[in-house]
């Protein structure tokens, strides 16, 4: 795939782990997504070879993704910027990033500014499967923190399908504290929008799968 797409390797797409790949080289891209697939087992590969589809990638999913593969120096995007950009939209997403240049960006400035883990390009794609292997293994969902009482007024209001303009209103908020309350939510349940957001309330029992109806009519029509 030239820009951007998924390909689902085997089993049920419902129970799979879900990888996103963000590299501009198609065929490091395609040879990695038949090696995981090979040594892994049933997985869900999502591809980018753009910062900026990678994004949009992660913000169009129904369900969070478990891990990014993430190569440094993509067309849109160069060094540790790459990286940052990612962390500031999906702050708990486990990242492994890629790179072609070790000397450029050391592995312990990385793992201290939040990622999963550094591979360079130059050990070759089989180096990255036990990395893998292992990030996905521990990306078993852990009981999420409690939300706030405003926290769960202002998921209520979201679930409903109102605006963060109208949740302010019935809450008697500014909007830049609702988008405030709404980026602790999204950190809290691990999600990186507002769809993602109302899924993981069902899930977790916070909100009734009734409830979350009225979202997904507004959001489908």
């Amino acid at each position: 795939m030239v820009g951007h797409g998924a390909t689902f390797i085997g089993g049920e797409e419902s129970t799979m782990k879900s990888v996103l790949l963000i590299d501009d080289h198609v065929m490091f891209r395609e040879g990695l997504g038949l090696l995981l697939g090979q040594r892994l087992g049933p997985i869900r590969l999502l591809e980018a070879g753009s910062l900026h589809l990678g994004m949009r990638l992660l913000a169009a999913q129904d369900r969070p993704v478990d891990l990014v593969l993430l190569d440094l120096e993509l067309r849109d995007s160069r060094g540790l910027a790459t990286f940052e950009r990612l962390r500031q939209s999906c702050p708990q997403l486990p990242v492994l990033v890629l790179s072609g240049s070790v000397d450029d960006m050391p592995a312990a400035e990385l793992i201290e500014r939040g990622a999963a883990g550094f591979v360079p390009k130059s050990l070759g794609i089989d180096a990255l499967v036990e990395p893998v292997r292992r990030l996905l293994q521990s990306a078993a969902p852990a009981e999420p923190e409690p939300l706030s009482p405003r926290q769960r007024a202002v998921l209520g209001l979201l679930v409903e399908g109102k605006s963060n303009k109208l949740i302010s209103r019935e809450l008697d908020l500014s909007e830049a504290t609702v988008k405030t309350h709404l980026q602790a939510i999204f950190r809290k349940l691990d999600v990186c929008n507002r769809t993602q957001a109302v899924l993981a309330a069902v899930r977790l029992g916070l909100v009734d799968e009734h409830e979350a109806e009225c979202f997904r009519t507004m959001t489908h029509d």
